[in-house]
């Protein structure tokens, strides 16, 4: 039921409207648009529509529309923000990235992309001290939060974190490969921090995740031509679109980059990309996500990070019960970067303790992952 002008104003009955077939679906069944919320929707062939239904109390967010009916809205009551031109991204934006989005031109160089465009505005604006920008950011970040936990209403989420420098070729990046393959293959959405490396390798055993098992084999030999992104994100970035394009319809997972880390580009594993300006933002939402459980590969000072930030809220039960915790590589965790003696000496009598494991082995996660969940 939506609020009508003889009904009192109930934010709980907001409704957004991210797609041109949902406002039309919304005018035809209730016949007013009063107090909803319409994202980056093109309404420049609504006019008369916009002119005759109920827009009291509505937002329009980056909705390009007719100046009449931008007008005419506006005098009903409604709000209207209106697109920022000569942005390479959309701040009001409904749903979370795609591949094909990000790498759009890929054709032409990585640095045609909106991927790069977004990182070098990104780069231009960052410490310029300009209000508008950092309003743009916020904003931004804010939508792709609100996309991202729509995508995920009612999934079993389980973040993959680990590396950036694992590269394709080794031992290493195809066990994380089969670890997000096994991961999707049990029910879970594959999460991570949508890089290269470990972060790629999960995304991509997600995506193998419906084909035979040969299926991967082949994919890694095929990917291993351009090992890393260094020194060309084209080379890389194309490489992972020939396996897409010789197997497609590959199991979906998501990926939570960040410009802030620009010169690592978002990997095209992830069917799903919630990539944000702000670094804090995505690494706390990539692991409060992570409802199911979070799997650490061998990694440096990011994922030492991420072992943290994720056990400060177990520790507390700020989130509720602790999530389970799954470090993978004694030797990396106790002698390299010994975070394992300190994660332990901080669970030890308190509801955490149940649910953190160090195992020797990739193919170990998995199982420790249902024996910590109970």
């Amino acid at each position: 039921m939506h609020p009508t002008p003889a009904q009192p104003y109930d934010g709980s009955r907001d409704r957004e409207i991210e797609t041109l077939a949902e406002f039309d679906e919304v005018v035809s069944a209730h016949g007013t648009l009063a107090h909803h919320r319409v994202q980056a929707v093109d309404l420049t062939d609504r006019t008369d529509v916009l002119l005759t239904v109920d827009t009291a109390g509505a937002v329009f967010l980056g909705c390009p529309m007719d100046p009449r009916a931008a007008a005419g809205v506006r005098a009903a009551g409604a709000l209207v923000f209106p697109p920022v031109p000569g942005l390479p991204f959309d701040p009001y934006r409904g749903h979370v990235y795609s591949p094909e989005e990000l790498f759009a031109s890929l054709g032409e160089g990585y640095e045609a992309t909106p991927d790069a465009r977004a990182y070098a505005w990104f780069r231009r604006t960052r410490a310029d001290g300009d209000v508008f920008g950092s309003l743009l950011r916020a904003i931004h970040d804010d939508s792709v939060s609100d996309a991202l936990d729509e995508l995920l209403t009612g999934a079993q989420v389980v973040g993959v974190m680990g590396g950036h420098a694992m590269a394709r070729g080794t031992q290493a990046y195809a066990g994380a490969a089969r670890l997000g393959r096994e991961l999707t293959r049990a029910g879970f959405t594959v999460a991570t921090g949508g890089g290269p490396g470990a972060m790629e390798a999960a995304n991509l055993g997600a995506y193998a995740a419906p084909f035979g098992d040969r299926m991967l084999e082949e994919a890694l030999l095929l990917l291993a031509k351009a090992p890393s992104f260094v020194p060309s994100v084209t080379e890389w970035a194309r490489a992972a679109f020939e396996v897409r394009e010789r197997w497609p319809g590959g199991g979906a997972s998501v990926g939570v980059p960040t410009w802030f880390y620009g010169h690592e580009p978002p990997n095209p594993f992830a069917a799903h990309i919630a990539k944000y300006f702000a670094n804090a933002t995505r690494e706390d939402g990539l692991l409060a996500r992570s409802n199911a459980g979070v799997v650490f590969l061998p990694g440096a000072a990011g994922t030492v990070q991420e072992i943290f930030d994720n056990a400060t809220p177990n520790y507390y039960e700020s989130r509720g019960e602790p999530t389970p915790m799954v470090l993978v590589d004694r030797a990396h965790w106790t002698e390299r970067l010994p975070a394992w003696p300190l994660l332990r000496s901080l669970a030890r009598g308190r509801s955490m303790e149940a649910r953190i494991a160090l195992v020797d082995r990739i193919d170990e996660a998995p199982e420790a992952l249902k024996r910590l969940a109970g």
